[in-house]
């Protein structure tokens, strides 16, 4: 399983990104995907999350509403639409994969991690 994460950049406060988690064949289709990220001196933690059997979406108290984490098959990607970023949100963003559950999980316990992507969120 290979997992590429791109998309990452500067940006002012309120503004947006989208990040990108390109996946081996079949992988974005019959794995859980999850976000994460950390920050210097920071646990890493789970932003969101997608299962690739029931649908189910999750995703971390401090991105609801502004995160949404998303599939294309056809391009076997997932994304990460990040809208009013705070300096809060800085760090570096991970994609993982695991083919162990139906669901997903906000924990960093997946098997497989791609490297990260650099997102800075500064005025």
């Amino acid at each position: 399983v290979q997992l590429q994460a791109s998309g990452g950049g500067t940006v002012q406060p309120g503004g947006s990104l989208t990040l990108s988690c390109v996946t081996s064949k079949f992988t974005s289709d019959v794995y859980a995907i999850g976000w994460f990220r950390q920050a210097p001196g920071k646990e890493r933690e789970g932003v969101a999350c997608s299962g690739p059997v029931d649908g189910s979406r999750y995703y971390g108290e401090p991105v609801k509403g502004r995160f949404t984490i998303y599939r294309d098959s056809i391009e076997k990607t997932v994304y990460l639409r990040m809208t009013d970023l705070t300096p809060e949100d800085s760090g570096i963003y991970y994609c993982a994969a695991d083919s162990r559950w139906a669901s997903c999980s906000l924990a960093p316990v997946y098997t497989h991690w791609g490297q990260g992507t650099q997102v800075t969120v500064s005025s």
